[in-house]
């Protein structure tokens, strides 16, 4: 298993604390593989069924009798495909001093698993994996994971043509399979046109409007593929942070795509040379460092917003934690320098500190409470 030692440690933990706990990520973004090494680190019995497998699905016809009598660990692989299980989990572990506690993995948002939601609260939690990153890789490897993303085929690819074909060959099964599986029934060849003019806005402030017209659809069907392919886990939309300001605020979410190389992949960039030379690299680097930034602090979507008024001033992200704010910008330079938006959003939104996330090798202080931090040292340095 690459990497994944904090996230194997994060759900030991989980497990000890809860009766269900819920791996939900990006199909092949090595879900099964961190299971795989949890159960191995299990000490007593182990039982698992992937519901992709039709001798699983098959043993499962009649899951009341087949689980109640489990010990131990139990793992069921991609419980999207069978939805019905969720109110039979909660009968087993309702039970006194149940003898199992449940790893469920899943390809889908708890919104999308919402028969889940509703009928184990209060008795599961979810435990999102994103992809590689820097924590997993190292930061000698920050250019190779930004061209090609995080998931470990990709990553570990023998060559940039390699990578590229692999996530070429993702995104066609993703939208000819892994969506209708979903219950998501928009026609492929509709779904890559979308998605690719998602790629396209890719760290930018949504504007439906402006889709829908070039797309021939209406604001409502714009909004309505972009929660499919939210709730598929390979789109991120940040909220707009509002403060009482009389001032004019940006209302509307900031959409990533949420890995890199399924960007670069729909924006047919293949090499590091195509991606530096392409105008919205900037943004692409944005939000790879971003994720990273988010993933080091453990935040909370709840947690995560950006800020931005009409009249030019923004802040890429802003981590709101109880009391403490710390804003983050991300700047594709090995020089960053202060600027007057930065100064407007310290002073509005009150930060405790602003970091700007950089290119160069060097973290210093710019100004009081606000660093250049290095890419490089983002783990070392970024702390709430």
């Amino acid at each position: 298993m690459f990497g994944r030692n904090e996230d194997l440690a994060q759900l030991q933990g989980l497990l000890s604390r809860h009766p269900v706990v819920a791996i939900i990520g990006a199909r092949q973004v090595g879900k099964t593989t961190l299971a795989g090494a949890l159960a191995e680190e299990t000490a007593g019995e182990v039982t698992r069924f992937d519901l992709e497998n039709p001798a699983d699905l098959a043993r499962l016809a009649d899951p009341m009798l087949v689980l109640e009598r489990l010990r131990g660990l139990v793992v069921i692989d991609e419980v999207q495909l069978l939805p019905d299980l969720f109110p039979i989990l909660r009968v087993l572990v309702d039970r006194p001093d149940s003898p199992a506690r449940f790893l469920v993995l899943g390809s889908a948002s708890p919104d999308l698993l919402q028969q889940g939601s509703e009928t184990l609260a209060g008795r599961i939690l979810y435990y999102r994996l994103e992809g590689l990153g820097l924590r997993d890789v190292g930061p000698e490897a920050l250019d190779r994971l930004w061209l090609r993303g995080g998931f470990p085929r990709s990553f570990l690819a023998e060559n940039d043509r390699e990578s590229d074909e692999w996530r070429q060959g993702f995104i066609q099964t993703f939208l000819s399979r892994d969506l209708p599986q979903l219950g998501i029934r928009v026609p492929a060849a509709t779904m890559r046109r979308f998605w690719t003019m998602i790629a396209h806005a890719h760290g930018q402030t949504l504007n439906a409007s402006s889709i829908a017209r070039a797309f021939g659809v209406s604001d409502f069907t714009v909004r309505s593929y972009l929660d499919h392919l939210t709730s598929a886990l390979v789109v991120r939309q940040l909220q707009p942070w509002h403060e009482n300001l009389r001032k004019r605020q940006v209302k509307s979410p900031k959409v990533f795509i949420c890995d890199t190389g399924l960007l670069h992949g729909l924006l047919n960039l293949p090499e590091l040379e195509d991606l530096e030379s392409h105008p919205g690299a900037g943004f692409s680097w944005e939000g790879l460092l971003q994720q990273q930034v988010i993933t080091q602090l453990n935040a909370r979507p709840d947690e995560c917003y950006f800020w931005a008024t009409h009249a030019t001033a923004e802040l890429d992200l802003l981590i709101v934690r109880g009391r403490r704010r710390i804003g983050f910008e991300f700047k594709r330079t090995v020089a960053p320098k202060m600027t007057r938006s930065m100064r407007i959003a310290i002073d509005d939104l009150k930060l405790d500190r602003l970091d700007v996330v950089h290119a160069g090798r060097e973290t210093f202080p710019m100004a009081e409470d606000v660093r250049a931090v290095a890419a490089a040292d983002i783990l070392r340095e970024v702390s709430m």
